[in-house]
């Protein structure tokens, strides 16, 4: 089989790629630019065309091509996909290529789902499977220090996936556990009411064999072995993250011992793993002495990742917390700004970004910063700021007074941020 993937070097699409590569599927795709994924892909011998994707690379790899599989960040009148259709070839998005070849493979899908919290509790399940040596294959959409973002082996049993409730992708499958860390309502230009997202998971949890879940009353699902206190990382969101990881691991360890027990050696063995978990990238990823950045974008989640950097602030020493923050999509801050209001107040300082703009909707007013930090308790720690040289030198100056500089963005600010620690002069960051 041939599969050609479009935007094939990003984290939502390059997993998939080396996963379905490593099963011996010919993958071949293109991309605007490197994503986070690109050099994966080249160790992995995948080819990419990289640049403008006007049909012209999918024409000239149509030959023995059985499948087109794309993002949902193409329009229907982009030039690949309108190619595809013109020859014929079988076309959908991730999630139904992905069922395909968890059924081929025969894979028990451990699908982690959730608003919050799915990318760390899947990388964390990952790391753990790999250091116990069970036979996992997996997909994760980020960067992982310790691993390849997604990978298969023959003999493998288990499929650790994150499973995206964006454009209703997690709805595709049927697991064989499901582990869901959070819901709280988001995605507003897919689901456009609370109830709307709420019912997709329901349907998502009646779809799977097992459920593990965290609520508000606690991990719930089957017997409940790891509790987040059972842990000692810095945040009280990463230790539910890590304690949903450790109760998914032990179902599987529990299936790969034929009586079912799992001695209280090998319970502590999984705590232990999970204690030194070492991160994943935009995940609370450290970039220098200091400095960190974060994917947070909703006010549940900046609210879990601020209370995390405080923690960690106090083990390292460091005086305070400084916040910069870019909103993500203007969509969703119509639908969340109310809930801003107390998010930030472990902050000491915020600087505040303009919001990254994508997939916007006609007709909906741009919210200003102004706006949208106006509402915040502690306003009066607000600075409007923007990706500059003010603000790199801003930054350098608060990391030297000894403060913890913490960036949550899922926008272009994080490359900027990273350009910073790699040490890239103020004048050039000003670009």
């Amino acid at each position: 089989m041939k599969v050609y993937i479009s935007g094939i070097s990003g984290t939502g699409m390059g997993p998939l790629a080396l996963f379905a590569a490593n099963a011996g599927i010919e993958v071949v795709g293109s991309d605007l630019a490197k994503g986070a994924i690109y050099d994966e892909l080249m160790r992995a011998g995948i080819r990419v065309k990289i640049g403008v994707q006007d049909g012209e690379f999918l024409k000239s790899e149509i030959d023995g091509l059985n499948w087109f599989v794309y993002t949902s960040a193409l329009p229907e009148n982009h030039p690949e996909l309108m190619a595809a259709r013109e020859a014929g070839v079988k076309i959908s998005k991730r999630d139904d290529f992905t069922a395909y070849l968890v059924d081929k493979l025969g894979l028990k899908m451990v699908a982690v789902a959730g608003t919050h919290g799915k990318t760390t509790t899947t990388a964390m399940t990952i790391w753990a499977c790999l250091k116990l040596g069970l036979p996992v294959s997996y997909v994760v959409g980020t960067t992982l220090g310790f691993t390849v973002s997604g990978a298969y082996h023959d003999g493998d049993k288990y499929f650790v996936y994150e499973a995206d409730e964006y454009d209703r992708n997690f709805l595709k499958y049927h697991p064989w556990l499901a582990v869901i860390p959070s819901v709280s309502y988001d995605h507003p230009d897919i689901y456009p009411t609370v109830s709307d997202y709420e019912a997709a998971f329901l349907q998502f949890k009646s779809q799977s064999e097992m459920v593990i879940e965290n609520t508000a009353d606690g991990i719930v699902g089957g017997e409940v072995m790891f509790l987040p206190e059972d842990f000692k990382l810095a945040g009280g969101a990463r230790r539910i993250d890590a304690a949903m990881a450790a109760n998914a691991v032990m179902r599987m360890l529990r299936l790969e011992h034929n009586d079912g027990l799992v001695t209280d050696d090998k319970k502590m063995e999984v705590t232990r793993i999970l204690n030194e978990f070492p991160g994943v990238g935009r995940r609370f990823e450290k970039l220098a002495d200091g400095l960190y950045t974060d994917y947070a974008h909703h006010p549940e989640e900046i609210v879990a990742t601020i209370e995390m950097a405080r923690e960690q602030a106090k083990i390292d020493d460091k005086k305070g917390v400084v916040v910069v923050y870019e909103p993500h999509q203007n969509a969703r801050q119509t639908e969340v700004k109310d809930g801003y209001r107390e998010a930030f107040v472990g902050a000491d300082k915020i600087f505040w970004l303009p919001t990254y703009l994508v997939r916007e909707p006609e007709g909906v007013p741009i919210l200003s910063a102004e706006e949208l930090a106006g509402g915040l308790v502690n306003e009066e720690d607000v600075c409007l700021a923007w990706l500059s040289r003010g603000l790199a030198i801003t930054i350098r100056e608060e990391l030297a007074a000894g403060n913890l500089v913490l960036l949550m963005t899922a926008g272009p600010a994080d490359a900027w941020m990273r350009r910073l620690a790699a040490g890239e002069s103020v004048d050039e960051l000003a670009h």
